[in-house]
């Protein structure tokens, strides 16, 4: 079995994802006219003024928050591990090159899912890739075929993932078993599911932001106290990147290929730009100033936090401590804490059994509101059905202490690539949508105004929207 996903992840990215996720990146960095990037500094007037919303809405920051929770996870730590032993040092390289690239998906992707937002029967505003697969593109088949795959990954495989980490990063530093701790994290995460999405959200604008600064201050700091070391690293990244130091023994090709397929990996299940969850996140705000770009922008910011800092960050602890190939007996999140204990001592394994748990938590949690999310629009979030997902995502958590650490990632790296397959098709579909938002948007800012989207000004886009979705519009945007 482990061969057989093994074999498929290869096929899928060994070539196929990586030209896939550069060429969107790049498409949409010119369809967007490269708003996002000129308008970068806008995320933070929305993270301010979005901070009263009308009822049913998250504000600008919880939802940044609740998506950075999903991709603040066990693929930080440990799937960065993974990436420097399948691809070297390298792989950190093509990582913050998949991650720039990306950023422009993202914030299209986002984009999107705000403008295609509707209101379900509680009021609440939901959307995401399935609304705008079925608004924008009129395939609701497309979207019932996401919303599936969404939630077997949502709802099973990273949650599978997430409990695996913890009960391996638990046990090497405290020995406590990983059925007990399965259990233990199961039990709180069952606790806290039937909160709703409103009280969730309102835990990960507090958790996630603490969890991720005390993880990027404490690896800062070890950082700095081996500053010496610094230069060599950077040195071996490029180098490695390149397969420069493979060249004499003709695997150059081979370096560099399993280093681009490692970093455009392990970016992708961090950051999952282009893979169509964030949006589902993006959907659920009321975007400030009232405009899908502002939205777009501001998710966008959760790809540069997700990878430049608290990946990089995971990545320095490995390769100062020398770990940067698979010579180590041990894999993923253990041979980060053998790391982190070398250059700081054995307080540091604990450090990061904690961390992983806080951040495994908070994941669990938003992969539920995700799933439950993409139940709403297949029209089957009954009471009962909602208590079958919560029961299989508790079951999925004790299966985690049990199951081979390689088979549930190279399962999740099929799952991902076949999400993203669906998503990228919708949204490269939909890029003159894009293009349009984009150009409302500098159209407005180069008239000194606070950009408003007014849908009226575009009626084959009107003609898509939920019925009331845009209307609260102030009175100088009609």
């Amino acid at each position: 079995m482990p061969e057989f996903f093994s074999f498929i992840s290869e096929i899928l990215w060994g070539s196929l994802m990586v030209y896939l996720l550069a060429a969107a990146g790049i498409w949409f960095a010119f369809r967007s006219l490269f708003v996002p990037f000129r308008f970068f500094r806008d995320f933070g007037k929305s993270l301010k003024s979005g901070r009263s919303v009308p009822p049913g809405a998250l504000t600008s920051w919880q939802a940044l928050c609740l998506s950075l929770a999903t991709r603040l996870g066990s693929g930080n730590l440990a799937g960065v591990a993974f990436a420097l032993t399948a691809g070297g040092p390298g792989a950190i390289f093509w990582m913050w090159i998949a991650a720039l690239i990306s950023m422009a998906t993202s914030f299209a992707e986002c984009a999107l899912a705000q403008l295609y937002k509707e209101r379900d029967a509680n009021n609440q505003l939901r959307g995401g890739p399935a609304w705008y697969m079925a608004r924008g593109l009129g395939m609701r088949w497309m979207g019932v075929l996401f919303s599936i795959f969404l939630l077997l990954a949502y709802g099973l495989v990273f949650n599978t993932i997430q409990s695996s980490v913890v009960t391996r990063a638990v046990h090497f530093a405290w020995q406590v078993p990983g059925t007990l701790t399965g259990l233990v994290l199961a039990v709180g995460c069952l606790l806290f599911m039937p909160r709703g999405l409103i009280v969730l959200s309102r835990l990960m604008q507090w958790m996630v932001p603490l969890i991720a600064l005390a993880w990027i201050g404490v690896s800062l700091s070890i950082s700095l106290w081996h500053a010496s070391l610094l230069p060599e690293v950077f040195e071996t990244i490029f180098k490695s990147a390149f397969g420069w130091q493979e060249a004499a023994t003709g695997t150059m090709a081979w370096t560099l290929s399993q280093a681009m397929t490692s970093g455009f990996q392990r970016s992708m299940s961090t950051n999952e730009a282009g893979m169509g969850s964030s949006p589902n996140a993006a959907a659920m705000a009321a975007s400030s100033p009232p405009h899908p770009v502002a939205q777009g922008i501001v998710q966008m910011i959760g790809v540069l936090t997700d990878t430049f800092l608290v990946c990089t960050a995971s990545a320095m602890m490995l390769l100062l401590a020398g770990n940067g190939s698979a010579e180590s007996s041990l894999i993923g999140i253990q041979l980060m804490q053998q790391a982190m204990v070398s250059l700081a001592g054995g307080w540091s394994a604990g450090f990061i059994a904690l961390v992983v748990l806080l951040f495994a938590f908070t994941s669990i949690l938003a992969n539920y509101l995700y799933a439950e999310n993409n139940l709403i629009f297949l029209g089957r979030n009954s009471r009962g059905n909602l208590l079958i997902l919560r029961g299989v995502v508790v079951l999925m958590v004790l299966c985690g202490s049990l199951i081979s650490v390689p088979l549930i990632w190279h399962i999740a790296d099929v799952v991902i690539a076949l999400m993203a397959m669906i998503n990228l098709t919708a949204i490269l579909l939909l890029s003159p949508v894009v293009k349009v938002l984009a150009g409302d948007y500098l159209r407005q800012r180069k008239l000194g105004v606070e950009p408003v989207f007014n849908p009226q000004r575009y009626p084959e886009i009107q003609r898509q929207l939920a019925p009331g979705s845009w209307d609260s519009l102030p009175p100088s945007s009609r």
